[in-house]
């Protein structure tokens, strides 16, 4: 027996026992067996894939992935966004590899890559699916492509995306297990747990063959989301939903779709319709911001920004310019949003904000 039958053997088992306080236990020792099973198979898929042209090689200051059935534009959208020639036809499985291409936007190198459409069960091996979707688990965001006549779609992606061990829009689970040789399992909590008790947390612990640890939860955690805490394979990755040839609709149609989806962005690529807002949408799920930097006695340059991440500190800025720039640094000095007064004078624990103009001072 395959693991996708020993899944499917499971699956089968917990949608035929009814979910109560007394069943929760072991639902959760079903659900962690098959989370693992799911992480044995990723292991084996990655490891199996080597040299066989999805391999993806990362540039620039972030990876975008589009994601999506067959024919549904994408490769449409990634000669519109970027310099790349992807084929484009009016038929199915039209981009055989992985075809990558630069979008550049507000100062920022942004490589996006368009991979072959998946069909329903890529996660398990289908037309070369997991291949495919091993690409998406290394991206900084993922934009998943719907045609405007199949929204449905939507939830088959997901539903794959979540099998391949992939968490769209999610945070990792604030939960910390912490191993020990001997004493047994010791739950202790922020916050009143509503979804499970500490006899499943113990069940499911086992499963993983732990018997021993401080388990600290700081959030009310779902059996899924605890199990995702245990799982090495487990990648938590921003989503932008995009819905394509929306030119081919009537607008009774698509205003009743727009209600229904109101968190999708709706483009029409073969015509070029909101590409500028396509381009800001996947700068700002990146989370990306711009710095200046200014040398000292000079202009900033605001011409050719640093592109760093949200939230990133002084510390971080100056390790990705030079590391000899953290071992001798002194102070900084900001003018921007992110401080009080022009020049203030900060130090490496600073929070930098976009269009900020840093100099560094360094020890001589």
């Amino acid at each position: 027996m395959d693991i996708e039958d020993k899944i499917r053997k499971i699956e089968e088992e917990i949608t035929k026992t009814p979910y109560n306080k007394a069943t929760s236990h072991h639902i959760g020792k079903l659900k962690a067996k098959i989370s693992k099973l799911r992480e044995e198979s990723i292991k084996r898929g990655s490891s199996g894939t080597k040299g066989r042209g999805f391999t993806l090689k990362k540039s620039g200051d972030s990876t975008v992935v589009l994601v999506g059935f067959p024919s549904v534009g994408k490769s449409t959208i990634l000669n519109q966004l970027t310099n790349a020639q992807s084929k484009i036809g009016a038929y199915e499985f039209t981009t055989l590899d992985v075809i990558p291409g630069v979008m550049e936007y507000r100062g920022a190198q942004i490589q996006i890559f368009d991979i072959p459409g998946i069909i329903a069960g890529a996660s398990k091996g289908k037309g070369r699916g997991r291949e495919i979707l091993s690409v998406a688990r290394n991206a900084d965001l993922i934009v998943m492509v719907l045609d405007v006549f199949n929204p449905h779609h939507q939830e088959l992606i997901m539903d794959e995306l979540i099998n391949i061990g992939i968490r769209p829009n999610q945070t990792a689970p604030d939960v910390n297990v912490k191993r020990r040789k001997i004493g047994g399992v010791k739950v202790a909590s922020t916050v009143p747990l509503t979804h499970m008790d500490e006899g499943t947390i113990r069940s499911i612990l086992n499963e993983y063959g732990v018997h021993s640890a401080d388990v600290l939860i700081r959030e009310d955690v779902t059996i899924d989301r605890f199990i995702d805490s245990l799982d090495n394979s487990i990648v938590y990755v921003p989503l932008l939903l995009v819905v394509n040839k929306i030119d081919l609709v009537n607008p009774s149609y698509l205003n009743d779709l727009q209600q229904n989806m109101q968190n999708a962005l709706y483009i029409a690529a073969d015509k070029g319709m909101m590409m500028d807002e396509l381009k800001e949408e996947i700068f700002d799920h990146l989370k990306l911001i711009r710095i200046y930097l200014k040398p000292q006695g000079k202009k900033a340059d605001l011409e050719d920004p640093l592109i760093v991440r949200k939230g990133s500190t002084v510390e971080d800025v100056a390790g990705k310019l030079h590391r000899e720039f953290l071992k001798n640094f002194r102070h900084a000095k900001v003018w921007g949003s992110s401080v009080k007064f022009p020049g203030q004078k900060v130090g490496l624990d600073h929070v930098m904000e976009d269009k900020d103009v840093l100099r560094l001072i360094i020890k001589k």
